[in-house]
């Protein structure tokens, strides 16, 4: 990526939408509480299409969002061109709780029809407030932002240009073309792999290095997760080579649920272990031998540890309890997507 091109990266993409989602459930009057949510709207939209601000502002709900089938289409408006983009499964359940919100049905077919000027100031405002600088939240910038998150989960440029409507090709992507049957399938492709990372799998993490601490023979290397949880993996510098890691790289975090320790209660305890999360236990099976404890994370990360039948009824943990679900850096194993 060259230097001084303005973007977010995934990491702190979801740190903006966050922002976004507090802001937006944050006020008490009705009248403000739809207009938050609809400037939310309009920020996930482009956030997940790449679409331009006038584009997204220009949508006919009623007419523009088949849910059915998974798509949105843009109006170019200089001319009669209309393209079809497909929907991320989080956007597409954010416009389907927007549809059938009571409070948003008075501006049904118009819900994404803002000021642009007001809309920008809330964009700025909502980066300031989650600490990035406010030029980062400009809906160029996430354009942006976008289109380089999907080139790099594999998506090729020329697919790319064409989500986001580009109508000049780079001299370097213009040898090689694809049908539309191609891209839908590569978009596809892309959006489910995205989809994957982002819900809650059991036991994996995505996210960006930090920081990696070389030694003679293994690395630390320090994650920063999209739930916003900092996690420690240790690994030999081989592999630190072979999988090209170094900080700002994006990976998949893994722990094998033998290895992931859940005590009782709010309060970490005491222990030697880099990793400790809090969370709620979701469920909790027991069989005669063995038995597992699943525990969800506030971002909706769900770490299962498998343990004996007789450590689960020790525990006397049940679905609802507050937990905490810990590791040690050697049991974090590392994969690039």
């Amino acid at each position: 990526m060259p230097e001084g091109v303005k973007h977010l990266d995934t990491v702190d993409l979801e740190r903006l939408t966050e922002s976004f989602t507090r802001w937006a459930g944050a006020s008490r009057r009705a009248d403000s509480a739809a207009s938050r949510r609809r400037v939310r709207l309009v920020y996930l939209v482009i956030r997940h299409t790449g679409a331009r601000l006038g584009e997204v502002l220009a949508v006919d709900d009623r007419r523009d969002i088949d849910l059915g089938r998974g798509v949105m289409v843009f109006s170019a408006a200089h001319d009669d061109a209309r393209r079809e983009v497909r929907l991320s499964e989080a956007l597409a359940r954010e416009l389907a709780a927007a549809r059938d919100d009571p409070g948003l049905a008075p501006w049904r077919g118009r819900l994404l029809h803002l000021d642009q000027g007001f809309v920008r100031r809330k964009f700025y405002e909502r980066a300031t407030a989650c600490g990035l600088q406010k030029d980062m939240a400009n809906p160029s910038a996430l354009r942006r932002s976008r289109a380089i998150e999907l080139m790099r989960q594999g998506a090729p440029l020329l697919v790319v240009q064409k989500i986001l409507g580009h109508s000049t090709p780079v001299l370097t992507a213009s040898y090689l073309d694809f049908s539309e049957k191609d891209r839908r399938r590569i978009e596809r492709r892309v959006l489910a792999a995205e989809a994957r990372r982002k819900t809650s799998a059991r036991n994996a993490f995505y996210g960006k290095v930090v920081r990696v601490r070389q030694g003679d023979v293994q690395s630390v290397v320090e994650m920063l997760t999209l739930g916003g949880h900092k996690l420690t993996s240790v690994i030999t510098n081989a592999s630190l080579s072979s999988l090209n890691i170094r900080p700002g790289t994006f990976l998949t975090a893994e722990i094998k649920a033998p290895w992931v320790v859940v005590t009782a209660g709010a309060r970490p305890p005491a222990t030697s272990a880099e990793n400790v999360f809090c969370g709620q236990v979701e469920a909790v099976t027991t069989g005669e031998l063995t038995g597992e404890v699943l525990v969800r994370l506030e971002d909706g990360t769900r770490l299962c540890s498998a343990v004996t039948a007789e450590s689960v009824r020790a525990l006397g943990l049940s679905p609802g309890d507050t937990a905490v679900a810990s590791c040690n850096a050697f049991a974090v194993v590392l994969r690039a997507d």
